[in-house]
């Protein structure tokens, strides 16, 4: 297993769509680009949509290759296959990140969740979301709301299984 995005970003999106990478997360879509270092700028996957809501899923090459993995194992034909290239593989875009560690986001991406200004970048451990930083901030205050019903008595690791299993 490769390297994981940690952390959390806001980054100045231009009128042109031009949008920095921090470093960190850039480490990690080279370490998940066979093409790196030889080549060294990056490739990633941007993951679109109405399921999506509000943000955008970016991915590196690697994990991408590995849902198309678990797509081609789907039976061919059948619903659920097709369900998932159309929502996956139809709403995914490769670029490459450039010599100055931007990308360039289409306009339809960047109107799809209304970015305009300021992005926030939020790793999700094997992808990063984008944001437009004020629903990020609304969605991250509702899920602040519902800690406080625990009365401060809540541990996010709570939600996963102890090192080495139960």
């Amino acid at each position: 297993m490769g390297l994981s995005f940690r952390g959390e970003f806001d980054q100045k999106v231009d009128g042109k769509g031009r949008m920095s990478i921090p470093s960190d997360f850039r480490a990690v879509l080279a370490d998940g680009d066979p093409r790196c270092p030889e080549n060294p700028n990056p490739r990633l996957v941007v993951l679109h949509g109405p399921h999506l809501k509000d943000c955008l899923h970016v991915y590196t090459i690697e994990a991408m290759e590995e849902i198309e993995e678990g797509i081609k194992r789907l039976p061919r034909g059948s619903a659920e296959r097709k369900r998932a290239a159309r929502f996956i593989l139809g709403k995914s875009w490769e670029t490459e990140v450039d010599k100055d560690g931007r990308i360039v986001l289409p306009q339809r991406l960047r109107q799809q969740i209304g970015l305009d200004g300021l992005a926030t970048m939020a790793a999700m451990g094997d992808y990063f979301e984008v944001w437009n930083e004020t629903t990020y901030k609304e969605v991250e205050a509702a899920e602040a709301a519902e800690m406080d019903e625990f009365d401060g008595d809540f541990d996010p690791l709570s939600l996963i299984d102890p090192p080495g299993g139960a």
